[in-house]
């Protein structure tokens, strides 16, 4: 790789991490999106990638201080997450690629219409969702992971409808990430998938990552949860409009 690509792939790097440590989420969408439409790199090495830096920007937006976080609200989603990821992986073996193209144009459909419902309801909820509600949204998250690595829209739009401090869904976010990113990298270790110019690229990556992770810790933007939400849909509608662009071919190939 030439020293341009090499530069340009820091830059997607920086902008996911702003993203990520603003929001909770994101990281992932826009490097992996950014990557795509500069093609840099091979989107199949950048999966990889995207779970190990995610891991790091963990480390540097959790690190120090004993983070905020609601055990009520953390545990559910974590272990519904994690057991939806094997459920949507089954299910990728086990869906044909027809049925697979009409649920990812459905999901994108359903993700740009929980964005606009994010902004439109702008107040959150007066209370707190019932438990059931946080193992349905962390499972639904799990279970789009495992089918197209984009399991975030479900739990950020419940989280973000809860009457939780802004600092408690962020840190919500990002360590349910790092779990489900966790656990991809053990079953890509178990499969002897990591190689050595993935791991020459995190290591490029991660100082980066954790320094500006470490910034935005230490000097939080002073932005309103308004203002935070705007961007929560922005994001998500970018990712609803991409799932459907994706699904559009298939199903005009098919018909």
């Amino acid at each position: 790789m030439s020293v341009q690509v090499h530069l340009l792939f820091l830059g997607c790097v920086a902008l996911a991490t702003l993203a990520q440590g603003l929001t909770g989420f994101a990281f992932g969408l826009i490097l992996l999106g950014l990557v795509a439409n500069l093609q840099v790199l091979p989107l199949g090495e950048v999966a990889v990638v995207i779970s190990i830096l995610t891991l790091g920007n963990a480390m540097g937006t959790l690190g120090g201080d004993r983070p905020q976080l609601d055990r009520g609200v953390l545990m559910p989603v974590l272990l519904s997450s994690l057991l939806g990821v094997s459920l949507g992986i089954w299910g990728l073996g086990a869906l044909g690629d027809q049925q697979i193209v009409w649920l990812r144009l459905l999901l994108g459909v359903l993700i740009v219409v929980a964005s606009l419902m994010l902004v439109v309801q702008s107040r959150p909820r007066a209370k707190l969702s019932g438990q059931p509600s946080f193992w349905l949204a962390g499972g639904l998250c799990g279970l789009l992971n495992g089918l197209f690595s984009s399991g975030g829209p479900p739990i950020v739009y419940h989280l973000y409808r809860q009457p939780l401090a802004y600092e408690v869904i962020r840190n919500t976010l990002i360590t349910l990430f790092a779990a489900n990113a966790a656990a991809r990298l053990g079953l890509v270790l178990a499969q002897g998938q990591l190689h050595a110019a993935t791991l020459w690229l995190s290591a490029e990556a991660l100082p980066l990552v954790l320094l500006l992770s470490w910034l935005l810790r230490r000097y939080p933007p002073r932005l309103s949860l308004r203002g935070v939400r705007w961007l929560v849909f922005a994001l998500m509608a970018l990712a609803g409009v991409g799932l459907i662009v994706d699904a559009l071919p298939g199903l005009l190939a098919v018909y």
